[in-house]
């Protein structure tokens, strides 16, 4: 089956009142986060299937699919890329994640981003040179931002924690939403494998850390630190009665 099969098989399935739900789940509207992004409908479920049907497609026919402006086209290509991923020898990987990072300006919302980053570029870089995602965590880009931090997952699986406390250290003070969750979320994931190298980042940092970061961070310490490292924090700026980000630059 090909790339026109695997098209016609998507649209097959679409459901316009579930799009609906979908385009303002995912803050599709003017300012917002995923503006301008297009859905079908379709479940994640129901996606997965699809994507297993069709897992022989040809990364380049996948890196086609990733093109499209409609959000269920892109998470497919990437699960089908991470299928190939999986199963390919050396060469097959490389070529894999060579079109992931040649397209990461269509990896743009959250949910394709925290599916793709850890499974590909997360595990390619986990014996090599890891200087693409400081590169990507140093972009005016908000994606590319969160592909930096969420790709330390898979370090995190294997202990590995030191690139997650240095992308962290570079975004904390990151403007977006989106990344304050995501890096607060990869700290606490670094604290289940070690909470006292999580607790030494937080003695140094907890004072700059936007709050929703340093929340998502705590989440799973004792009261006493979570209250502790909440006092020393930045201060919520809606109850120090500062001004509040623009609506462009507010997210879920």
């Amino acid at each position: 089956m090909g790339l026109a099969q695997l098209k016609q098989e998507i649209r097959k399935h679409a459901d316009p009142a579930q799009a609906k739900n979908l385009m303002r789940f995912f803050k599709t509207g003017p300012g917002e986060y995923g503006e301008g992004d297009r859905f079908l409908g379709l479940t994640v479920p129901l996606q997965r299937a699809i994507a297993r049907r069709h897992r022989d497609l040809p990364a380049a026919d996948a890196e086609k699919l990733l093109a499209s402006g409609v959000h269920e086209d892109r998470l497919i290509a990437l699960m089908i890329l991470i299928g190939l991923y999986d199963r390919g020898d050396d060469a097959a990987r490389d070529a894999v994640v060579r079109i992931y990072l040649s397209n990461t300006a269509r990896v743009n919302n959250w949910d394709l981003v925290d599916l793709s980053a850890p499974r590909l570029l997360g595990r390619h870089l986990a014996d090599r040179d890891r200087g693409p995602l400081y590169r990507l965590a140093r972009s005016r880009s908000l994606w590319e931002r969160r592909i930096a931090i969420i790709a330390t997952q898979a370090f995190i699986r294997m202990g590995d924690l030191d690139t997650t406390f240095a992308i962290a250290e570079v975004l904390l003070r990151d403007d977006q939403d989106l990344i304050h969750k995501a890096v607060g979320w990869m700290l606490r994931e670094a604290g289940k494998k070690d909470r006292a190298a999580e607790e030494r980042f937080l003695d140094r940092h907890a004072a700059a850390m936007p709050r929703t970061m340093l929340r998502y961070a705590i989440e799973k310490l004792p009261e006493n630190k979570r209250s502790a490292y909440l006092a020393a924090g930045r201060p919520d700026r809606r109850r120090a009665g500062q001004r509040m980000p623009s609506p462009r630059k507010k997210s879920l």
